[in-house]
């Protein structure tokens, strides 16, 4: 038997709220939000693409830190599930017992944080190192994210809260640690084969 963390005592009331509007709402919206919940992360990949390639045309520094975005969404989910397997909480479909409309993960699929939420923000919190504009796109996503895990059943409201937390201040000390030498680091990366990726020309 795996011993887990019961997190309904916490908010499991809005939790269960969340899930009854989702029953009583239109199928349409059911079906959006389950999509978005399910493919949305694939939206933040796109806009590093576009930072990027923007990047590339600003300078070789503005193009060195556009390509550290993705390495910044791994460290965050990192540290997202390291979390996980420390706090051990049960998914809220399993400790109350709920129909959602995500099948229920499988006991030792741990719930907090949510890892969605958590790369949802350190996309957003990257990318606006990169272009504001991309970057507060990047954060309403997130924020749509975090709705819509809870929409669908696979998290309590501060599941999402907490991989917001752990995904935006690993996008933020990650991205300070990486800015504090660009100059240097894109002079050297542009003489190495890598070059193509940091210029247009």
């Amino acid at each position: 038997m795996i011993l887990a963390f019961d997190g309904s005592s916490i908010d499991g009331s809005a939790y269960t709220d969340v899930v009854d509007l989702a029953h009583r709402s239109p199928g349409w919206l059911d079906d959006i939000v389950s999509a978005w919940s399910t493919y949305g992360l694939a939206v933040f990949a796109v806009l590093m693409l576009v930072a990027w390639w923007q990047a590339r045309r600003v300078s070789a520094t503005a193009a060195l830190t556009a390509l550290a975005v993705p390495v910044i969404v791994v460290v965050a989910y990192g540290v997202d599930a390291a979390l996980k397997l420390v706090v051990r909480e049960d998914r809220p479909c399993q400790s109350l017992r709920v129909t959602t409309l995500e099948a229920c993960p499988a006991p030792g699929d741990w719930s907090f944080p949510s890892n969605h939420a958590a790369i949802a923000a350190a996309s957003a919190v990257a990318l606006w190192c990169v272009s504001r504009r991309l970057g507060a796109v990047a954060a309403l996503a997130a924020c749509a994210m975090a709705v819509s895990r809870v929409w669908v059943g696979a998290h309590y409201p501060h599941d999402v809260a907490a991989g917001i937390v752990v995904g935006a201040l690993v996008g933020l000390s990650t991205s300070v640690l990486l800015r504090r030498r660009p100059d240097t680091l894109a002079r050297w990366t542009t003489g190495t084969r890598l070059r193509p990726l940091l210029t247009a020309s």
